[in-house]
């Protein structure tokens, strides 16, 4: 007989499980040992050099990508967080612009990115510098404007213990950024300066925000002064403190000064296909009512606006611009109607909603006939289609670039012009509308002087390169009827978050971006409370702006509903203030214009123009009356 013995005795199948067990354990601790390296930064200081000699600092880096990137304007209000980026940013030949309030550095960046075509950029301090921030980052999201926001911040070990001014910012930013970063190491800076700063400009454009910690802006010699341990624990513990606390120091400066590309990224647009181009091509050809909706978003380049104006004067149709886009088409185009859209969008059969967005602004789309055709072009595909599922349903949706498509279109549609009886019947109710506007300037106020006329007398008188800054409710509606830009991008306002205060930031950046223009800043008295104390960085920065403030000493826009609905003026009113001697009291020059200097509006206005040419901020302080110009309704 014979027993048949397994190959493989039952004991070394135990010997061979525990073998691999202890194999895999192996490996797990030796991944884990791998990883733990990696995050220590021991792998890469194995081949690259600490240079704890180097006076260098990360503000260094920072300047050189921004000054790379064509960045001439940093806005800010200095805090010692970041005191490095503004002064490597000054001797690389950026200029570095300081405001009273960071919500004004950020508007100012905000104004720079909407009529130079580059990126805005500010830089504020840790903490409430950068809580200071968040409406105007929230506005420049909202209006599309591509800027990057320079955040200091508590030390990379102190974070989350208690520093001074340490909290929670990315937390804060990332609802309102397309990007959001916090720097851990001074080899970060430049990769993650250029990839901010492609993707605020790619897409839909819009802020972004980049933390830096003190400990990765200041030099090795300083912040190794910082991470010393003075009384370190004894034994094995004080030694693994006082590795640790080592070695995260050489991994902060390790391999931070190597050469590195600083060039700008590409930047991704999207674009119409020619095969949407072509079907918008032959609804336009066949339309005997086309209308189009400019938006702000049409002004983004590649697309210069003087390639976008010949486009819309080549197709010859009836043009309302919103947004930025006041003004492409200059002061008197018989294309241009600025009255009675309701109607025009009544009897149009196209419509062409070109960055335009069906919100609040258009009745969220109620405003449209539903036997129209409706192209729709925007970059944000939430935008494109916002409360198509509730009003208003596009023929052809197309998510790319307005400004382009314009440009393809008409190149499409040459020698095709809209039929002419159309655009003059709406110019002809533009012209008949106006008129009665014009006739109520004339009216008397029961006190004060008439705000229809003093806007009028500024728009006659204005230089023709003038750019116009709107900052306010009820003052400001007024002069958005008739104030007429005269050109392209030179019309600025909060757009769709309708922001107050706005109005030294935006000032302030395009004074820098156009010094040979008049600025003129249209305030409400409401809205100047903001940023009156900004005439202190128009006069130390030269930047000689002209205000001119309608003092109805009220919140009017608010009073008009509330006081009719609810039958109280409470909270609405103000103090017809000495506004003029708060400018004269920053260094600029003011002038109270009343009621008995009505026959001298037009003298008082070119002295105004000749002291801002002299160098001087000037705000004119008018002490207006209440007319029924406007009746606004509260969007619900």
């Amino acid at each position: 007989m014979y027993i048949q013995v397994s190959p493989l005795h039952p004991g070394m199948e135990s010997f061979g499980a525990i073998g691999t067990a202890l194999g895999c354990t192996a490996c797990v601790a030796l991944g884990g040992l791998v990883f733990a390296a990696y995050k220590l930064g021991l792998l890469y200081q194995l081949f690259h050099k600490t240079e704890t000699k180097s006076p260098r600092h990360g503000g260094e880096s920072v300047a050189e990508v921004l000054r790379a990137h064509g960045v001439k304007y940093v806005f800010t209000l200095v805090g010692g967080h970041i005191s490095p980026i503004l002064v490597a940013c000054e001797k690389l030949g950026i200029r570095i612009v300081d405001t009273r309030h960071e919500a004004t550095a950020v508007f100012a960046a905000d104004a720079v990115a909407r009529l130079s075509g580059t990126v805005g950029v500010a830089a504020v301090t840790a903490g409430p510098g950068l809580t200071n921030t968040v409406t105007a980052v929230k506005n420049a999201q909202m209006a599309e404007s591509p800027l990057l926001l320079m955040g200091g911040a508590a030390s990379t070990l102190l974070q989350g213990r208690g520093a001074l001014q340490d909290i929670d910012q990315m937390s804060l930013f990332k609802p309102l950024c397309k990007f959001c970063a916090s720097v851990r190491t001074i080899r970060e800076i430049v990769p993650t300066v250029r990839k901010a700063l492609a993707i605020a400009q790619s897409g839909t454009p819009g802020p972004v925000f980049i933390e830096f910690p003190i400990d990765t802006l200041y030099p090795f010699h300083l912040v190794s002064k910082e991470f010393g341990v003075k009384n370190p624990p004894k034994g094995l513990m004080g030694k693994v403190v006082t590795w640790y606390l080592n070695n995260h120091l050489l991994n902060l400066f390790a391999g931070a000064w190597e050469t590195r590309d600083v060039s700008p990224l590409p930047v991704a647009i999207p674009h119409a296909t020619d095969d949407q181009v072509q079907k918008c091509i032959e609804l336009m050809s066949r339309a005997k009512k086309p209308v189009i909706l400019l938006g702000s978003q049409a002004t983004l380049p590649p697309t210069s606006a003087e390639d976008i104006r010949k486009a819309l004067e080549n197709l010859g149709i009836p043009c309302f611009l919103g947004g930025m886009s006041r003004g492409m088409l200059g002061k008197d185009s018989p294309i241009h109607i600025r009255q009675n859209r309701r109607d025009a969008l009544k009897d149009a059969d196209v419509v062409l909603l070109a960055g335009t967005v069906c919100d609040f602004r258009l009745s969220y789309g109620r405003v449209l006939n539903r036997r129209s055709k409706i192209i729709a072009v925007n970059r944000d595909k939430t935008q494109l289609l916002k409360n198509s599922d509730m009003f208003w349903k596009p023929t052809v949706a197309i998510q790319g670039d307005a400004g382009s498509f314009l440009v393809r279109l008409s190149e499409g549609l040459k020698g095709h012009r809209c039929p002419e009886e159309w655009p003059q019947s709406l110019k002809a109710g533009d012209i008949t509308k106006e008129s009665s506007n014009r006739a109520k300037a004339d009216e008397k106020t029961d006190r004060h002087l008439n705000p229809l006329k003093v806007l009028h007398c500024v728009d006659e008188l204005m230089a023709e390169d003038s750019i116009i800054v709107a900052d306010g409710g009820d003052f400001v509606g007024s002069a958005a009827y008739i104030m007429r830009p005269r050109g392209p991008m030179r019309w600025l306002d909060p757009g769709a978050f309708g922001t107050l205060g706005v109005g030294g930031g935006f000032a302030l950046g395009a004074k820098l971006c156009r010094p040979e223009s008049e600025v003129w800043i249209v305030y409400g008295d409401g809205s100047l409370g903001y940023s009156v104390a900004e005439f202190d960085t128009f006069t130390r920065h030269k930047t000689p702006v002209i205000a001119v403030v309608g003092n109805d000493a009220c919140w009017s826009q608010i009073s008009r509903e509330q006081v009719p609905i609810l039958g109280s003026n409470v909270a609405c009113g103000l103090a017809f203030s000495d506004y003029h001697t708060v400018a004269d009291g920053y260094g600029g020059k003011g002038h109270l214009v009343g009621r008995e200097d009505e026959d001298r509006l037009s003298d008082i206005i070119g002295q105004a123009q000749k002291e801002s040419q002299e160098g001087r901020a000037v705000l004119l302080n008018v002490l207006i009356g209440k007319t029924n110009f406007r009746e606004g309704s509260i969007s619900v």
